[in-house]
């Protein structure tokens, strides 16, 4: 019998079994046609296994590609080589910019990708009604998205607050239509430590998988509860990897990559690197791929792929290592897309994307005063809010201090405090917000960002108004980016022409300048472990505890604005 592809004694992954089982795999077109013991084919191409190990190629079903600034092409790039064939991307930030045109532009710019992207609709645009973005995704973005058969799933609903405690909120309209309309729609969740009642009212509203960190006492409830968990390197911890590897939840987790800095998506790789974490972490390798494979198809109803078996896709990779996770080739529909013995360059693909998204900061140059802090007050000491940062989080802690204020002006730049403002930059109201950022932060310089999650204003944080003004008008003028000064000096900067968050360049120029920013913040101070994450999330609303959008700060457990300076002291 005459088949396209032929892979001969081989170690293949049985996915219904779990184990290893040595044999041959016979390739039709773009479907495995046969596995098993037999030799009775004749091939267009041949392949000698020399006993190396064959395992469906790595499917991540929740991830932001926005979260690495690159185009879906360069990311593509990145994924085949660390073996990834499929994901479910959730365009949220380009959601956030520009509204079902951002996500319709995403989807439109991975048609020629190598790697399948079955996107998620964000359901959380804008994520609070305390911030200003771009634009909006309702019921009738939802309702056009899926009837253009592109989509796998509504994405992440983050906004669990109002779902438990606001019947009537945009977020339980919006699930209640899609229960409805499309009861069999795969709903993901963000639903941050609830348990009990909490949890319950979560999934009774159609919410019924949670990504974010785990403990052992929320994974079991969510377990107990029906919920599926998805497994992300945070939540990788020694407990957390005990119960997953000594308990029978196999079939009710799987590992996402969710948010990859481009540097380490360089050096490290991507859903490979998890699955390299979690074998190294005492998980057996057979059950690391399952939690990457095939428990991840069937929760986005892929059953076209997660398996080596007859009738699905010839997407699979080539192990010469089983417990280093060592990739020798990845084959995507067949087809030999990666070969570790050869060198691919990925070169710069300008303009993918419409006119208007490389014009979207709709903001004149800022002058230093723009930074001056105004209060209608005697002059004195006043108790003002600080946004605390701790490493190891994007969560923040509110902070009581003293600041001077002299001649209506609060005195930060005399204070051992950055000041944080964030300025509307969609041309809606001109809006400002102020605060005061302390902790593991900058201790020196400015930086300005339009990479702010989630409505991607324009934030800059600094200790002098010099420098802030700098680095601010430089993301301004290049229309999008980050930078740093220092001294009243560029000493980086990132440019993201794209919506103000994206960049074109290629793959590996993207982790050399992406490696430049974050020794850069290092540079002002800045401590934490992810510097850039946890700059770029000041501006989350939906992230515990005290944040900051252009309304002002934002007391993200109550769910409203709150004044900066509180009182005299």
């Amino acid at each position: 019998m005459f088949v396209d592809l032929l892979i001969k004694d081989v170690h293949i992954f049985n996915s219904y079994l779990k184990q290893f089982i040595k044999g041959n795999v016979a390739v039709i077109g773009d479907k495995i046609f046969y596995v098993g013991p037999s030799k009775i084919f004749s091939a267009q191409e041949t392949i000698e296994g020399k006993h190396r190990y064959l395992i469906p190629g790595l499917i991540d079903i929740h991830l932001h590609i926005e979260s690495s600034m690159v185009t879906p092409d360069t990311f593509s790039f990145g994924l085949i080589k660390n073996g990834v064939t499929t994901i479910t991307p959730e365009p949220h930030e380009m959601a956030n910019v520009f509204g079902l045109k951002g996500v319709q532009a995403m989807i439109n710019a991975s048609g020629t990708c190598t790697a399948d992207m079955f996107y998620a609709i964000p359901s959380s645009v804008p994520a609070t009604t305390l911030e200003t973005n771009g634009g909006e995704i309702d019921i009738p973005e939802i309702d056009e998205l899926i009837q253009s058969g592109r989509v796998a799933c509504l994405g992440e609903v983050m906004n669990y607050v109002d779902v438990i405690t606001k019947p009537q909120c945009k977020t339980n309209r919006m699930l209640r239509h899609i229960k409805t309309h499309y009861p069999d729609f795969v709903i993901e969740g963000h639903v941050p430590k609830l348990l009990d009642l909490e949890l319950s009212q979560i999934i009774y509203a159609g919410i019924n998988s949670d990504h974010t960190l785990q403990t052992v006492e929320g994974l079991k409830a969510r377990v107990q509860a029906g919920m599926f968990v998805e497994i992300q390197e945070k939540s990788m911890t020694p407990d957390v990897m005990n119960y997953l590897i000594n308990h029978d939840v196999k079939e009710h987790f799987c590992f996402v990559t969710d948010d990859v800095m481009m540097d380490s998506f360089v050096t490290m790789g991507h859903l490979n690197h998890i699955v390299k974490k979690a074998i190294s972490m005492g998980m057996s390798p057979e059950d690391a791929i399952y939690a990457s494979t095939f428990t991840p198809a069937r929760r986005m109803k892929m059953t076209d792929r997660g398996t080596i078996s007859p009738g699905r896709l010839a997407d699979f990779i080539l192990l010469s290592s089983l417990d280093d996770f060592t990739i020798d080739s990845v084959y995507k529909k067949g087809k030999k897309v990666f070969d570790r013995k050869k060198t691919y360059q990925h070169l710069s693909k300008p303009k993918q994307f419409p006119d208007s998204f490389y014009q979207s900061i709709k903001l004149s140059s800022l002058k230093e005063e723009d930074f001056d802090v105004k209060y209608d007050g005697a002059d004195g000491n006043y108790t003002c809010r600080i946004i605390c940062v701790n490493d190891g989080t994007t969560f923040t802690d509110e902070k009581l201090d003293d600041l001077k204020v002299k001649s209506g002006l609060l005195q930060w730049e005399q204070s051992p405090y950055a000041l944080i403002t964030v300025f509307e930059r969609y041309g809606k109201n001109g809006n400002i917000g102020y605060g005061l950022v302390g902790g593991d932060t900058i201790k020196k310089g400015a930086i300005a960002t339009t990479y702010s999650h989630d409505n991607h204003n324009l934030m800059v944080i600094g200790h002098h108004s010099s420098d802030m003004t700098i680095a601010a008008n430089e993301v301004i003028h290049h229309q999008g980016g980050i930078c740093v000064v220092k001294d009243g000096q560029v000493i980086t900067f990132l440019h993201l022409p794209v919506g103000g968050i994206l960049t074109e360049e290629p793959f590996e120029k993207v982790g050399e300048d992406v490696a430049k920013l974050r020794q850069a913040m290092r540079q002002l101070g800045y401590a934490h472990y992810n510097p850039i994450m946890s700059l770029c999330t000041h501006s989350l609303p939906v992230s515990p505890a005290l944040k900051i959008t252009d309304f002002g700060l934002i007391d993200v457990n109550k769910g409203n604005v709150v004044p900066l300076v509180l009182r005299p002291s």
